[in-house]
């Protein structure tokens, strides 16, 4: 593209007046960064030797360039101040002239401006004015990531018009074929809090998810990272090269979510945003104000002259308005009304005294307040009224005209009439991309309003409250639309405003908005409003509003689930005290008369938890968390190589950090809590400004393996960094942030050291390395004080003993560290071993901390657990349960009341100690067994600690509790009569005691490896065990004698008696072999022997009338088979997974399968027909069906329900293979569900040790 001939021809013409004047050096700098001069062609202008040479040169160059370069050239002498010089060049700028847009109107009309409306790019204001020159500014700048991403930022004071430049940039045929050919998205953000933002994003996705196919369609993201993640698919799989417009961008933290390496133009007031994201970045500045000569030709537009042919009151009003685009339009449309009150609207510019509303504001508010204050005046009365009730509208919320039709009580048709008007005068907006139209004030608008109106304020607010109120007598809207949505989300704000507190009260203590705000908003921002209103909700109840935030915090990940769960069955779970469990059991009673189901959770008094709070901050496994040191905020990072910074008290994030270019393995607070380290697998160490989210320092050289701990001193006094890595030799550093390169290198340590801890005085630091040694070094000097051989304490394996952390107790005289499966405590002096903690988990510990507080010791274990001791009585207190796999980190609060963990599980969760006890400790094993005896539910299962324990379900009361078995117990059941209890351990002894003495009846012995499954015959006489050595015994346990069935090849961890009679003395057993046998359990003898599946057998069951059995396998079918031939009859295809487990219907004519992808099939007994596949509908869809494998299945006595355990627990209609109720436990994985004989009561046990003994509500 050359230079236009009018423009080479106007820097001819003032060519020698260029020369005198400019000084080059300053105007190459912006012509550089404009990209319209390389650092080569400065270089040789420079080495001219005079400024003059340097001119000449630099005017020859630029006549050699083309129109970017002229209009660079004109920009960079504005900024510089050659004003004259600029208005010699401002004429002949180069620009596209409406000629040129009518020759290509028919390209423009059928390409580009179906792009622009389908992405929701404004139109052209009714009057418009054109910008060439900042308008080609931006076009130049988009035309820059036409080959990568990028940013360009459009920047200026509030009123000057950036949005419309954005939008009249991308209005160019060329523009949009040549480099976003994917479309051009725009949306509008404004200050947003981050439900608002999600709630922004979710719909940004759903509209570019329209346009594909409908295979394309997902639920709407439920969480920023997840949204961020969606955004980033689609804009770079599903529209590449597209351009996203953001308008008006507030928070750097909102800019951060559209971090996706994707091409953005975004209008702003501050220029630093872009600051912190990642990518290349162009600016384009926007003047605060309209010159004289553009205010005019506004002026003359909307009054339809000419501008030489207006009054001359015009230019003092052009004056007047400060060159405001936004405060001319407004009088421009004031005189089109009224074109002969030139003089009576300059007067009331000139003489009206307002108020400021903002002095320290950005925003013109002189002119503002006198252009509104007429604006509003020309209007009718009854409109005045109207426009009035607008001040409670929200600043950057856009309403549906049906909410102000219920506000002013008139017909929408009216009501849109009246909006039109006050579009048309511009004291409205409205967005006419959205059907139905959404109009919305401008934010200088709003604060006008309610300057003009704050004694009124209270007033308005319950005008809207009341008039909702008549409109929606019989409950709250939920269809969905803008205008639920607007009632929905803004209903408590209203209220709040205007003090109607008991109202307030009235809908937020209610289980009913609950669920209603939920499902059509998601928990977040529900959450946000008991933060928000809890000042005012707590006058009334503080105890209700904790019920319910507590129900909200702990269940809102259940919330974001589609299907939608239900509430009422989420709150029955809460406390019997709480207000919520209140209204959900109420509600739960008159559902039930209704054929509802319902389920309450009897015991769940006796399940204590410490845990407060539960957040996912990143997506991937979490490596680290810390709380600073106010205990306010909480750090987390890990594998999405982000660091986060958020609240402790509710979860809300203040910060996020791009930190590394590889997973982020800790970080920690320095003392005061103003800076953050953190370390990386990428070899950095990086120390961040928490306030400003800004980099301070790196350390780069130095380490160079992946830098495993970092931890500031605990006191600023002389404020150091320690450091240790994966290094050979050179692995752990201190660091002066001062200082470019460390103060001081420790060595010692051959092998990587994963952990270094400072003394709580800092004279010293701890490492702890997989060399099997602690060493302790002096601060002051570097050298080695002392060395703690702790692989010395491992003498009964040959296996390499890797040290992963050391922790000082508050008096720095012990030191505790973590190897393998076990915690020890040495003397700081001695070298002494004090304590060992030996656990009985089959997991190693991955991290420990001391309590700085208390003799707290807080351990992280691989298998999901942290488990809190006491040193001084070297017993375990607490089990924390939750997580759902390996935990990473634990650490206390400086105070000592709180302790986080973070895990693979991608949660970082809070614990409140002050809530431990003993009984917290003990959870159960998920193999039991349960005796229904009228009222009373009887289970019998290990805990933790390796015993046997017999429970009251209801109460939870312990009935007997044996001793700590030195092997682990694997199975149990129980006897009516006599008494008696059984456990099959995994030396393959089986114990026989009594209830509740806890007696010793029988010690049998003859297995020899782990018993699987116990059962006593119906007579309570014999007891039959299954082993992984693959033999059933048969016991007449009180004397002890035994029958061996012998056969399978591989364990049986199941087998069944073919009846309850006790003249039937078959038994049927399956096994891993693919084999199933029946035995006569008199003889011992083998009757029948089939090979019944290629893979394993995984369940059987048999037919409650005796004459079918089921077998499922490994190799995904199920087959039916007849007990008196052993023939065939069916075999089950279909399941796309391992079939898990089966179960008849009591009539005998239905078999139900589940398999584990989650999925259940029922079928027909009499020819093998697929019945019904049961609902697909899935936990957020992101993990099986079921939670899980489906492990259980029980018929209802009348053969129409069935329930079914996997993750969670699910109740179905047999008729239509609908779920109707789900239970979600803490935990997941259950094994197995024991149903009473009514099908009233369900018992298990979840993979964290939590007993549920759930009751259908009556």
């Amino acid at each position: 593209m050359v230079l236009a001939e009018r423009a080479r021809s106007c820097l001819l013409r003032f060519r020698n007046r260029l020369e005198q004047d400019i000084k080059p050096s300053y105007l190459m700098d912006h012509m550089i960064s404009d990209g319209v001069l390389t650092v080569d062609e400065e270089e040789k202008i420079k080495s001219q030797p005079t400024r003059k040479d340097q001119s000449v040169a630099l005017l020859e160059l630029l006549l050699r360039k083309d129109n970017r370069a002229y209009i660079s050239f004109y920009n960079a002498l504005i900024k510089e101040a050659y004003d004259d010089l600029a208005n010699l060049l401002h004429d002949d700028l180069p620009h596209i002239s409406p000629e040129a847009y009518k020759s290509t109107s028919d390209g423009f009309t059928s390409y580009a401006q179906m792009v622009l409306s389908e992405g929701g790019v404004p139109q052209r204001p009714v009057v418009f004015v054109s910008r060439p020159e900042l308008v080609n500014q931006v076009r130049e700048k988009l035309y820059r990531l036409q080959k990568e991403p990028g940013w360009v930022t459009v920047f200026g004071m509030a009123g000057s018009g950036k949005s419309v430049l954005a939008a009249e940039a991308v209005r160019h045929h060329g523009l949009i074929e040549e480099c976003f050919p994917g479309g051009i998205h725009w949306l509008s953000i404004g200050q947003l809090d981050k439900p608002d933002l999600l709630v922004k994003i979710q719909s940004l996705c759903f509209r570019l998810e329209q346009s594909l196919d409908s295979q394309s369609l997902h639920r709407p993201p439920n969480s920023l990272d997840e949204a961020k993640e969606r955004l980033r698919f689609l804009m770079l799989r599903r529209y590449p090269r597209s351009l996203l417009i953001l308008d008006d961008i507030w928070d750097s933290t909102v800019l951060k979510a559209f971090d996706i390496h994707c091409r953005i133009l975004l209008t702003t007031r501050n220029r630093s945003l872009t600051d912190s994201v990642s990518g290349a970045k162009y600016e384009v500045e926007v003047e605060s104000g309209l010159d004289e000569n553009k205010g005019m030709e506004i002026l003359a537009l909307y009054t339809n002259n000419k501008p030489q042919g207006l009054p001359e009151e015009a230019r003092s009003i052009v004056r007047e308005c400060k060159g405001s685009p936004l405060v001319v339009s407004l009088i421009g449309a004031l005189l089109k009304e009224k074109p002969n009150r030139w003089r009576y609207y300059l007067c009331q510019l000139q003489q009206k005294q307002f108020k400021r509303i903002r002095k320290s504001s950005s925003y013109d508010y002189d002119a503002l307040d006198q252009a509104m204050a007429a604006s509003i005046e020309v209007l009718p009365d009854e409109h005045r009224e109207l426009y009035r009730d607008l001040t409670v509208i929200e600043k950057d919320i856009k309403v549906p005209a049906k909410v102000l039709s219920v506000l002013w009580d008139l017909e929408p048709e009216e009501v849109e009439d009246i909006l039109e008007e006050f579009v048309n005068k511009s004291l409205l907006f409205v967005d006419s991309h959205h059907k139905p139209y959404l109009y919305y004030l401008h934010d200088l608008q709003v604060d006008f309003l309610a300057e003009q109106n704050r004694t009124q304020l209270e007033s308005l607010h319950t005008k809207v409250v009341c008039q909702y109120q008549q409109h929606y007598k019989d409950g709250p809207p939920t269809s969905g639309d803008e205008e639920c949505l607007y009632w929905i989300r803004f209903l408590t704000y209203h209220m709040a405003k205007a003090s109607l507190f008991q109202e307030l009260n009235s809908l937020m203590f209610s289980l009913d908005w609950v669920r209603i705000k939920a499902q059509i908003m998601g928990p977040a921002h529900l959450i946000n409003d008991y933060v928000e209103y809890g000042p005012i909700l707590d006058k009334e109840n503080s105890e209700v509003r904790s019920q319910f935030q507590e129900f909200l915090s702990l269940n809102g990940h259940q919330l974001e689930q589609r299907p939608f769960p239900d509430v009422v069955q989420l709150a029955l779970s809460q406390p019997h005290a709480s207000e919520v469990y209140r209204q959900a059991l109420l509600q739960a009673q008159e559902r039930a008369s209704t054929g509802k189901l319902y389920f309450d959770w009897l015991n769940k008094s006796s399940v204590e938890s410490l845990s407060r709070l539960v957040i996912h901050p990143h997506q991937g496994s979490i490596y680290s968390a810390c709380f600073s040191h106010d205990g306010a905020k909480i750090a987390s990072c890990g594998a999405s190589k982000t660091l986060k910074v958020f609240k402790s008290t509710s979860g809300e994030k203040l910060t996020e950090i791009q930190a590394h270019d590889d997973e982020v393995l800790c970080c920690a607070f320095s003392p005061d809590d103003r800076l953050l380290a953190t370390c990386s697998s990428d070899r950095k160490v990086k120390v961040w400004n928490v306030e400003r989210a800004m980099q301070l320092r790196v350390f780069e050289e130095e380490h160079e393996e992946q830098v495993n701990h970092c931890q500031f001193t605990n006191t600023t006094q002389r404020l150091l960094l320690a450091t240790c890595s994966n290094d050979k030799f050179l692995n752990v550093k201190l660091w002066n942030l001062n200082k470019p390169s460390s103060q001081n290198t420790m060595f010692g340590h051959i092998e990587p050291v994963n952990h270094c801890c400072f003394s709580p005085d800092d004279a010293f630091v701890s490492t702890s390395s997989n060399d099997g040694s602690v060493k302790l070094f002096q601060v002051s000097s570097a050298n080695e004080w002392k060395t703690i051989n702790v692989r010395n304490m491992f003498t009964e394996s040959d296996e390499e003993v890797f040290v992963k952390c050391s922790t000082w107790t508050a008096d720095g005289k012990r030191i505790i560290c973590a190897a393998r499966n076990a915690v020890l405590v040495f003397d700081v002096e001695t070298s002494d071993m004090l304590l060992e903690i030996r656990t009985n988990r089959l997991s190693t510990v991955q991290y420990c901390q001391a309590c700085p507080t208390s003799n707290l010791l807080a351990i992280a274990f691989s298998n999901y657990a942290v488990e809190l001791w006491d040193l001084e009585a070297n017993k375990k207190m607490a089990d924390c349960s939750g997580h759902l796999s390996w935990v990473h980190r634990v650490q206390f609060s400086c105070d000592g009341s709180q302790l986080l963990s973070c895990s693979d599980d991608q949660t970082v969760r809070l614990w409140e100690t002050n809530k431990v006890h003993t009984s917290s400790a003990v959870c159960l094993k998920r193999d039991s067994d349960v005796l229904f005896n009228d009222e009373e539910i009887i289970v019998s299962a290990a805990d933790n600690c390796n015993r046997l324990q017999v429970r009251d379900g209801r109460t939870g009361l312990v009935l007997f509790q044996s001793e700590e078995k030195l092997s682990r117990i694997r199975c149990t059941c129980m006897c009516r009569q006599p008494s008696a209890v059984v456990l099959g351990q995994e030396d393959g002894t089986v114990q026989v005691l009594e209830v509740p003495s806890g007696k010793l009846l029988a010690t049998l012995l003859g297995h020899t490896k782990t018993v699987l499954h116990c059962q006593f015959s119906q007579d309570g006489q014999t007891l039959f065990t299954s082993s992984e050595d693959t033999t059933i015994r048969v016991w007449r346990w009180q004397s002890g004698e035994c029958k061996v069935l012998q056969g399978h090849k591989e364990q049986i961890r199941c087998f069944s008696l073919l009846s309850n009679s006790p003249a039937d003395k078959r038994l049927l057993s399956w096994s891993f072999d693919g084999t199933i046998k029946m035995w006569d359990i008199e003889s011992g003898e083998k009757l029948q022997d089939t090979e019944a599946h290629r893979g394993a057998i995984l369940s059987c069951h048999v037919s409650p009338d005796g004459c079918l059995f089921a077998t499922t396998s490994a190799d995904k079918t199920a087959k039916l088979w007849r007990c008196d031939s052993w023939q065939c009859v069916h075999i089950l295809s279909g399941h796309q997974d391992c079939v898990r487990s089966c179960r008849f219907s009591w009539d005998n004519r239905r078999l139900a399968t589940g398999d584990d992808n989650g999925e259940i099939r029922l079928w027909s007994v009499k020819d093998g027909s697929l019945l019904k596949i049961c609902s697909r509908d899935g936990k957020d869809g992101m993990d099986s069906l079921h939670g899980g494998w489906v492990t259980n299945l029980h018929f209802s006595p009348d053969n129409s329900l069935l329930v079914s355990t996997g993750g969670y627990i699910k109740w179905w209609d047999v008729e239509r293979g609908e779920a109707l109720q789900t239970f979600y436990p803490s935990g997941s994985a259950l094994k197995r569900i024991h149903v009473s004989s009514d099908f009233s009561t369900f018992v298990t046990i979840d993979s964290i040790g939590i007993l549920y003994i759930l009751q259908r509500v009556a």
